[in-house]
């Protein structure tokens, strides 16, 4: 593995460390298994820690966890907080574990970081792609979009953001339990969830939430020509849900669509069973 720093094993089946960006940025990365790469991408103000139940699918696949810049345990930079930026980040580390054939997974804002890699990179060390709970274009207003922001003109955006960055960790506290099915995270999750949430300093957190925001790949969805999933769940509470999900897989040419009936936004951790079913069926067809 070229310019990966190895500093951390916690098993056989297991290696964590960073890789230095080409803008001198230190991102943490986790590996944990052998076989076609899938690389979960999460979203906005988490970590890579979200991530936790899907490393039962080592077993079969090598599982990449990244903590984009800013986030979890990688460096915090006032630079570079564009879904762009993070995007060439997700190629840098593809390029040094030497990634070939992967499957490219992205959570809520970390579909826009996905979509963004097609976007500039096409299907550079990849087999497919899958987006999990995502919003291609959270300000447009369409009848498919579900997310708070849509048909908000720039102006009341920016004020709404400034509300959250004034009262960072009662929105993060709001925020984790709109994203479960009932509304409600378990204590033990709402606890290691939270602490994640604020690793994310307000600056950086506001200034890339802005920018995701703002970006609309409504247009690249047709341009994909790899297979790609598409997972929702479905709830009354923060949840892109069934139409935002049925959209980007009727728009995707070569798509498939699964929605979690018992999951809000975090059917990967919800209903982690069928979720690593559903990843590793796809998986295990692509070319």
């Amino acid at each position: 593995m070229d310019n990966f720093e190895a500093v951390e094993t916690n098993s056989d089946n297991h290696v964590g460390g960073w890789v230095t960006t080409t803008d001198s940025i230190k991102l943490w990365v986790d590996v944990h298994g052998r076989g076609r790469p899938i690389i979960f991408i999460h979203g906005w103000s988490m970590s890579s820690l979200f991530w936790r139940r899907q490393i039962d699918l080592s077993d079969q696949f090598q599982i990449i966890t990244i903590d984009l810049r800013g986030h979890g345990r990688s460096q915090s930079v006032l630079r570079g907080n564009t879904i762009p930026r993070y995007a060439r980040d997700v190629r840098e580390v593809l390029r040094a574990l030497r990634v070939q054939n992967g499957l490219l997974a992205g959570w809520s804002m970390g579909g826009s970081v996905v979509l963004d890699y097609w976007q500039q990179y096409g299907a550079d060390k990849l087999s497919g792609l899958a987006i999990i709970e995502s919003c291609p274009a959270p300000m447009l207003e369409a009848p498919w979009n579900t997310h708070r922001f849509s048909g908000m003109d720039t102006e009341t955006m920016k004020i709404d953001v400034e509300r959250i960055r004034a009262a960072r960790k009662s929105h993060g506290e709001m925020f984790i339990n709109n994203m479960f099915m009932d509304g409600h995270a378990p204590s033990h999750a709402m606890k290691w969830m939270l602490e994640e949430y604020l690793k994310t300093t307000d600056q950086t957190a506001m200034t890339i939430y802005e920018d995701y925001l703002q970006r609309d790949y409504t247009s690249t969805l047709p341009t994909i020509t790899v297979p790609t999933l598409a997972i929702n769940g479905r709830s009354k509470h923060m949840c892109f849900g069934p139409s935002t999900g049925r959209y980007v897989a009727g728009t995707i040419p070569d798509s498939r669509f699964v929605i979690l009936d018992k999951s809000g936004h975090l059917p990967f951790y919800e209903e982690a069973g069928l979720f690593n079913d559903a990843i590793a069926h796809f998986a295990n067809n692509l070319a």
